[in-house]
C-alpha cells in the first residue's frame, strides 16, 4: 500500500515541479550554448565525428571564411531562439492549465 501511495504522491508533484525543470533545462541549455573555453579542451574535433559549433565557427574564422562562421553562428542563434521559445510557450500553457496567473 505505501508503494502505491509513494508513486501516486510523485505523480501528482511532477506537474508542479514542470515549469521548474522546463526553466533548469532552458538555463543550462543557454549556458551550454555560450560555453567556449572548457568545451574547446575537451572536444575531440575529428571532422564529422566530434565536431562541435564553436569548433567549426574558430576553423572557419582562421581560414578568413567570415561568412561561413557567420552562417553557422546564425543557425545555431535561431535554434536557441526557438528552443527558449517553445520552452517558454510550454511554460505559458502549463500555467494556464494550471490555473495559476500568467
Amino acid at each position: 500500500m505505501s508503494r502505491t501511495l509513494h508513486l501516486a504522491e510523485q505523480l501528482i508533484s511532477l506537474p508542479s515541479i514542470t515549469p521548474a525543470l522546463l526553466t533548469g533545462f532552458a538555463m543550462a541549455f543557454a549556458r551550454a550554448v555560450g560555453e567556449y573555453g572548457s568545451v574547446i579542451f575537451i572536444a575531440g574535433n575529428m571532422p564529422m565525428v566530434s565536431e562541435i559549433t564553436p569548433l567549426i565557427i574558430i576553423g572557419k574564422l582562421e581560414q578568413y571564411d567570415y561568412a561561413g562562421a557567420t552562417a553557422v553562428a546564425v543557425v545555431m542563434l535561431v535554434i536557441s531562439f526557438i528552443l527558449l521559445f517553445v520552452i517558454n510557450a510550454l511554460q505559458a500553457w502549463q500555467r494556464r492549465h494550471a490555473g495559476a496567473p500568467a
